[in-house]
């Protein structure tokens, strides 16, 4: 047993170190700034104290904790003075898990992307360059077959011709620079024979030719015009575009087909819808498109034998009285040629951006 004055100096003994760090602890919290009480170390340090360091019945007491296991205390350590004036940091929202790339490409979702990279995808699209597109105006008819008469005596080849001319003026100013008119001469089917050759020889990427429309012999009335007797009919109107199914690129010419149609529509045009009616007997023919007004003429030479997307423009009806006097107009060519020259360049994008460059 030890005298009572040696146990009290051991408790003593036993207790200065606990006192010690209490003591340092408060001088220390006096001489920081007041905002690090916000830190709330002080407690936890106490806390500590009493727990872990506390000698347990039948252990000896824990040795002080190593540096590395008093880490909390490096809260302690002075903020900057401006500090307190700052409001509490807002808790940042859990981060938004980016889309997953798809199986196949690896890429992201387009719709993450951002503003930045969208302009960058678009600009890295393939685009059409029309100088290298080459396209074939072909003009319906000939000089020695002219096709139909307009009700006031007009052959249908003078309109093609006037139609045509401006069409690849329009194009070439528009940049596609290697567009050709094709003018054939010759009897019906002999010249068609010979302009899709010259089509297929050229390697043009496309093919349109233009025309006028009239009517059956059937439905044509006579009138007399600067004293002479002329037929028309003013039972129909409008203009038609056809494609032909049996065409190796029927796919496409549909495509290049409904843009100039819905040129066609977009300024106000009608499209002639007698062809899908039963009283146009062997002239009937399949609408694919009654929006737009396509057609297919499948057994048509100029569309059926040449090797691009071929399509064929009956630009309006020359025999309607009425409508012959619109389609002389300079104001109705330059409407559809206009519409020619922005379907193509469409129809260029949209190849350039399947097959790739030329």
């Amino acid at each position: 047993m030890l005298s009572s004055a040696k146990q009290r100096a051991r408790i003593s003994f036993r207790a200065a170190p606990r006192q010690r760090i209490v003591i340092a602890a408060l001088a220390f919290s006096i001489l920081l700034p007041i905002d690090v009480s916000h830190a709330g170390w002080l407690s936890d340090l106490f806390k500590g104290s009493g727990r872990k360091n506390a000698a347990q019945p039948g252990k000896p007491a824990r040795p002080a904790a190593s540096p590395k296991a008093a880490a909390p205390a490096r809260q302690a350590t002075p903020p900057k003075r401006n500090a307190a004036a700052k409001p509490a940091a807002t808790p940042k929202p859990a981060t938004t898990p980016k889309p997953a790339a798809t199986a196949a490409s690896g890429t992201v979702k387009l719709a993450a992307l951002g503003p930045l990279n969208l302009s960058l995808a678009a600009a890295l699209k393939p685009r059409c360059d029309p100088s290298k597109f080459r396209i074939i105006v072909d003009v319906g008819h000939t000089a020695e077959s002219e096709g139909a008469m307009s009700a006031r005596n007009v052959s249908e080849f003078t309109y093609n011709l006037r139609l045509a001319r401006r069409v690849e003026e329009k194009l070439k100013a528009e940049g596609f620079t290697e567009t050709k008119l094709l003018l054939t001469e010759g009897k019906a089917r002999r010249s068609l024979v010979r302009r899709v050759d010259t089509a297929n020889n050229l390697g043009a990427h496309l093919f349109l030719s233009i025309h006028h429309d009239s009517v059956p012999d059937k439905f044509l009335d006579e009138w007399e015009f600067e004293g002479k007797k002329r037929y028309y009919s003013d039972r129909f109107g409008g203009h038609s575009v056809f494609v032909s199914r049996n065409n190796p690129e029927f796919g496409t010419s549909l495509r290049f087909a409904e843009l100039v149609a819905k040129e066609m529509k977009a300024q106000g045009l009608q499209y002639a819808r007698q062809y899908s009616q039963a009283i146009m007997g062997r002239y009937q023919h399949p609408l694919l498109n009654e929006e737009t007004g396509v057609y297919s003429y499948d057994k048509l030479i100029v569309l059926k034998k040449t090797r691009m997307p071929a399509v064929l423009l009956e630009a309006g009806s020359i025999i309607n009285r009425d409508e012959e006097l619109r389609v002389a107009s300079a104001g109705h060519r330059e409407i559809i040629s206009s519409g020619v020259a922005i379907a193509a360049k469409q129809f260029c994008d949209f190849r350039w951006g399947v097959l790739g460059p030329l």
